[in-house]
């Protein structure tokens, strides 16, 4: 057992919370309290009622999302944002959100993950935002055809575009949706990029611009940061962990 402000000091500070201008509203840090103390953690890439009624029926009693529940406050406490909030609190389950700050952590970070896990480690940042970089790129020259393989390994479905050097010399991260992040390609010297998602107008600056866009889905792109977080918790207060998974294709 472990007290609950012990485990949301540590998320905070390990995330470095307070650095990041979030989305207005995202809320990082703590969204919902229990009883003060915590026997099991879970991690889970979105706050929803689904997620929320499987962690409760596995014991769980901290719960780590990416996508948090608080996008657009106020909102009235009825309908489905009734039942979330009800399904936590009836379970004793408190709720730790962590967006922009899980995307840019250069350990346990979603992009720094994704890198290494195609054993690209990162080597510098990207995509800055008010001074803090989310995304990052890896300097190695790679086939393009062997990085496509590698995330074919990795992921159920990849939105190949295929429109760049067959032998990039480097590659850029950004998990999630990825849109921001073509812009500025060009600018940091490369010419690949790995995300979850794009619009579909970027395939027609693909073509134009000479790109390689792999998109990965954003679900599956962002399961590495709450389960990293998470398991270093469970090993830090010697508790338990479990992640959440949901059949989200998207």
């Amino acid at each position: 057992m472990a007290r609950l402000e012990d485990l949301v000091s540590y998320c905070d500070r390990r995330t470095r919370r307070a650095a990041f201008q979030d989305a207005p509203g995202a809320r990082n840090g703590l969204q919902v309290g229990n009883n003060g103390t915590v026997t099991k953690i879970g991690a889970a890439v979105d706050a929803g009622l689904v997620p929320f009624r499987a962690a409760v029926a596995a014991g769980v009693d901290f719960l780590v999302v990416h996508h948090g529940m608080y996008w657009d406050m106020p909102r009235a406490l009825t309908g489905p944002a009734y039942d979330r909030v009800a399904t936590l609190v009836r379970g004793n389950c408190a709720l730790y959100s962590s967006h922009l700050p899980l995307d840019a952590h250069p350990k346990i970070g979603n992009n720094a993950l994704l890198a290494r896990q195609l054993g690209l480690p990162r080597s510098r940042p990207f995509l800055v935002r008010d001074g803090e970089a989310i995304g990052c790129i890896a300097d190695r020259r790679v086939e393009r055809a062997a990085l496509r393989r590698a995330l074919e390994r990795h992921y159920a479905r990849v939105v190949a575009i295929e429109c760049g050097s067959a032998r990039p010399r480097g590659v850029a991260f950004c998990s999630g949706a990825g849109n921001s992040a073509v812009p500025e390609l060009a600018a940091a010297g490369v010419d690949t990029l790995v995300t979850g998602e794009l619009r579909e107008e970027w395939f027609n600056r693909a073509q134009e611009e000479n790109l390689n866009l792999y998109c990965c889905g954003h679900y599956a792109t962002e399961v590495h940061a709450v389960r990293a977080l998470a398991a270093e918790l469970a090993r830090r207060f010697r508790l338990p962990w479990e992640f959440i998974a949901t059949d989200n294709p998207l």
